[in-house]
């Protein structure tokens, strides 16, 4: 994998790229982190010939601040800024793999235009616009909160990494935490409540374009019911995964079952197509 920097209006943003073939596959961080937590997907066999990009947003890990902050840092200032940074890599189809932050960005980037060849959503449960539709969708709760404060103290940055990555990966991205531009989540939160962006949900109850949700059993910040509850028109699998004993970011607590189930979702979205009808789902426990 290589880093590298690319240029957009918003100012320069840096990205991990490898040199393998195929239906590009974007990987989408949440808020506050950086790319780094995929790294158990980009040390597999698999990622040594698919090609994989997987970029820091704007006011993340090795990204510029923002340079129009108000604009940027909402969810559809952010998928238009990746729309423009992939357009600029020749990229104008891929697989989106969205985790919490991310999974809402890609949702806007369809909503937006982009060509996705499939969607996989991990701790982001597809919401209505404005604050009816939060309250439906998340567990409104302290560490959600600490999501959309502009200023963490000691103490508030380890326990959002805590219930962000898990207490084994917490340590590793405190200084990620740190670094995120504090502008970036107040005002990914007042855009939110404002109602900013495309409703999420009527997306994946129209979109024909594969959905895969899968979420931890621990789940801290999406409501798992509401999750199951929604008729996705192409859901995966025809089943929202569950994996059990883990938390908001199963990628990186159980790499090992979740692995499996995102190279097999990006096996069928390559070789197969899901019936354009609204698919009767359950949950699966992995």
């Amino acid at each position: 994998m290589l880093s590298r920097t690319i240029s957009t209006s918003q100012g320069q943003m840096a990205f991990l790229e490898n040199s393998g073939s195929g239906t590009p596959v974007v990987f989408i961080h949440g808020n506050s982190t950086c790319r780094d937590v995929f790294r158990h997907q980009f040390e597999t066999t698999w990622a040594t010939t698919q090609h994989i990009i997987a970029i820091d947003l704007l006011g993340h890990g090795q990204s510029d601040d923002a340079l129009e902050p108000q604009q940027a840092y909402t969810i559809p200032g952010h998928a238009a800024t990746l729309i423009e940074a992939l357009r600029s890599l020749n990229i104008t189809r891929a697989a989106l793999v969205g985790w919490s932050l991310g999974g809402h960005i890609s949702l806007e980037m369809v909503g937006q235009g982009f060509e996705a060849s499939g969607v996989m959503l991990v701790g982001a449960p597809p919401i209505r616009r404005g604050i009816l539709g939060m309250v439906r969708g998340f567990r409104i709760q302290r560490d959600l909160l600490l999501a959309t404060k502009s200023v963490l103290n000691a103490h508030e940055i380890s326990r959002f990494a805590r219930v962000c990555v898990g207490e084994k990966h917490a340590a590793r991205f405190h200084d990620t935490i740190a670094r995120t531009d504090g502008r970036a989540r107040q005002i990914l939160g007042r855009g939110l409540i404002a109602g900013l962006g495309v409703d999420q949900r009527w997306i994946v109850e129209k979109l024909s374009t594969p959905i895969a949700v899968v979420n931890g059993s621990e789940e801290p910040f999406a409501r798992l019911d509401y999750v199951a509850s929604i008729s996705y028109r192409s859901l995966w699998d025809h089943s929202c995964h569950i994996i059990d004993g883990v938390g908001h970011a199963p990628f990186l607590e159980a790499p090992e079952r979740f692995n499996p189930l995102l190279f097999r979702f990006l096996s069928d979205i390559n070789f197969s197509r899901i019936d354009n009808t609204t698919q009767q789902q359950s949950c699966s426990v992995a």
